[in-house]
């Protein structure tokens, strides 16, 4: 079993911007709300990123996640299946499972862990329990990690600054952690999601010309 120092590591690692599952490429809606004047500056930003987290994909990928932390093997098919159909848009859908795709590539080949091509919550959960990393962690800093690159989608789109971004980036730091520990008692019983207006504008992005993203 890693320390506790070295889960960290590993776990930062695993979630930096410079581990290659392209989350660069996709804003999850983020760059239609710009487009229709909905997310203006870091106030609006700061309020659509809380909202997303705590209603919408944070939540549910928190759940995702932590429900692979504690599935046998033989259970994944079907937990990721209902991953990618609660997935509310086909971008959605492509931006989780291409991620997570990537994720039990790379690290199949760094770490030896034989993983399959799953999205990228329950890629993640199912790597952290075979390497021995604790779920509450993995589960904060994954959201840490989705808050993080949609500030930086921000940066480029509405357009923000580092420093707005940084703070809106602070502003959720205690909710991944409450939201990771809540999931961490949570079952795919309780996926649910109210973010309506983040899923219609991940609908219409599918249309949105000219973008810069893929979701």
């Amino acid at each position: 079993m890693p320390t506790p120092i070295e889960a960290r590591v590993t776990l930062a690692q695993w979630l930096s911007p410079a581990y290659p599952t392209g989350g660069f490429a996709w804003s999850h809606g983020l760059e239609t709300e710009v487009a229709e004047g909905r997310v203006t500056d870091q106030a609006s930003f700061a309020a659509w990123l809380a909202d997303v987290l705590e209603h919408g994909l944070g939540r549910t990928d928190a759940v995702l996640l932590a429900e692979a932390h504690r599935a046998a093997p033989e259970a994944l098919p079907a937990l990721d299946a209902e991953a990618r159909a609660f997935a509310p848009s086909a971008e959605r859908r492509a931006e989780t499972a291409e991620q997570g795709a990537a994720f039990a590539r790379t690290t199949a080949a760094v770490w030896g862990l034989d993983l399959p091509p799953l999205t990228h919550p329950v890629a993640l959960g199912h790597a952290a329990a075979r390497a021995g990393l604790p779920l509450e962690e993995a589960a904060a800093l994954y959201l840490h990690a989705t808050a993080a690159n949609l500030a930086g989608a921000a940066q480029r789109l509405v357009p923000l600054g580092q420093t707005d971004a940084q703070a809106a980036l602070a502003g959720v730091g205690a909710l991944c952690a409450r939201l990771a520990e809540e999931a961490a008692a949570l079952t795919r019983d309780d996926l649910s999601s109210a973010a309506w207006a983040a899923d219609i504008a991940a609908m219409r992005h599918e249309t949105l010309q000219p973008r810069l993203f893929r979701s």
